[in-house]
This record gives C-alpha cells, structure tokens and sequence, in this order.
C-alpha cells in the first residue's frame, strides 16, 4: 500500500501508535535472552532487582544558535542530544521535568562539561560552519530497523538532503515509508544524526523534532536550503 508523504509528516510530529523507546531496559532470563522490554516511565512498576544496575550517563547543556541542546553520553559515546525544550511526544531519554521523583527509570545524569567537552567542542565548529563530519563516538540504541535507519541518515552527506523514499531504498524496505518515517522520529542523536536532512518527495520540508524553522536553519547552514526548501 502506497503511503503519502502527508501521512509521514503527521506520523514524524505527533504521537505514535506504536512505538520502541531505544532507551528501553530489558529483563533478562537466567541465561541471559531478553524476554520483555519496559518503557523509562514503567520502572517503578517492577521490582528494582529485575532490572539492571542503574547506569550513569554523563551530561551537559550546550548554548546553541538554535537553542539550548542537552546532551548525554556513556563511557561508549554519545547517546543522546535533545532539543532542550520538548515538543508534545517528542522523543526523549531524560526524566518528565513534572515527575517529582528525583530519578525516573535506570539512568542517571552526572553533569560534566569537562567529560563532555569532546562532542560540545565538535557541535560549535559544526555551527561555526568549519566543521562538516562528526568524528566522535556514538552509542546508538534501537531496534535493528531503527539502527539501520540511522546508519543511512549517517551516510548522507554534509550539503545534500535524502527523500524518505530514498531512506526507504537504502535499507531494504522499498515500500516502508512509514517505519522510515517512524525510525526518523525515534533518532535519540539530533544533528550528528542527521535526520533533519530528510525531506518530502515533493521537495519540501517535512516533520522535525525541533520544528521546521530548526530544521531549516540547519540545512541553511550546510548550503543545503534551496529552491523549494527554502519558501
């Protein structure tokens, strides 16, 4: 079934129907093969001791020219960077800011600009317009699909923009517009994850986490905001 580019916007920007949170914890059997995953907001349903021990993730606020952008990462990388303010079902791996708990699932976030000074460093030349790749470590988390998904958002490059379509092609899934769509929405890595170089076929801009004046102001910094995409 054919499936239109309106149809991905809408699934990209608003809630969705079913979802895999990339952050997910896992139960393990005594043999170690995962056997149920738990959204963050499920943890304090389940006895503390199914679960892993706490991991703690290092994390910073960086001042952007589009915004505050949290950032997080393991001793592994980088495992999330986050538009500080959140839109209505925006992805994200932190705790809800209305939850008075001080700690909301496995995680924990020990703020450090020095341990994060790599990927801040990396994203101001990016806005700086002197940088084009990113060269730090990443720790992605998904699905298999949401990670092959994020690997072609990877592989495009730096000035040019890729149609969902396109995406669709390049991981097997010819006619899965929407599972690009979805995996899209789900990128825990903005920016360095460019998933703000996808477009409509139509050429136009379509859903983006930050919104579509973030989005254009990225693709305006890497040259890439043209004719159609710029109206």
């Amino acid at each position: 079934m054919q499936i239109s580019q309106a149809a991905i916007c809408r699934t990209t920007l608003g809630h969705l129907a079913v979802s895999v949170n990339p952050f997910s914890a896992y139960r393990q059997s005594p043999a170690g093969s995962m056997i149920s995953c738990m959204r963050l907001s499920d943890f304090g349903k389940y006895n503390p001791m199914e679960l892993h021990d706490m991991e703690t993730l290092y994390s910073t606020i960086l001042a952007s020219p589009i915004g505050p952008l949290f950032l997080a990462a393991s001793e592994k990388g980088l495992v999330a960077l986050e538009f500080d303010a959140r839109l209505p079902g925006q992805q994200t791996i932190r705790p809800n800011p209305r939850d008075l708990r001080s700690e909301s699932g496995t995680l924990h976030f020990g703020n450090s600009a020095s341990k994060m000074s790599r990927y801040t460093s990396e994203l101001e030349e990016y806005f700086a317009g002197t940088r084009r790749q990113f060269s730090c470590p990443l720790d992605l988390r998904g699905t298999p699909f949401q990670l092959k998904c994020w690997q072609a958002l990877l592989a495009i490059p730096y000035g040019e923009t890729r149609t969902y379509a396109d995406i669709a092609r390049a991981v097997g899934r010819p006619q899965g517009f929407r599972a690009v769509g979805m995996a899209n929405n789900r990128n825990p890595i903005a920016i360095v994850v460019p998933c703000h170089r996808v477009i409509a076929s139509d050429g136009t801009l379509c859903g983006y986490g930050g919104g579509l004046d973030v989005k254009r102001k990225l693709l305006q910094l890497e040259g890439a905001l043209s004719g159609t995409l710029a109206a």
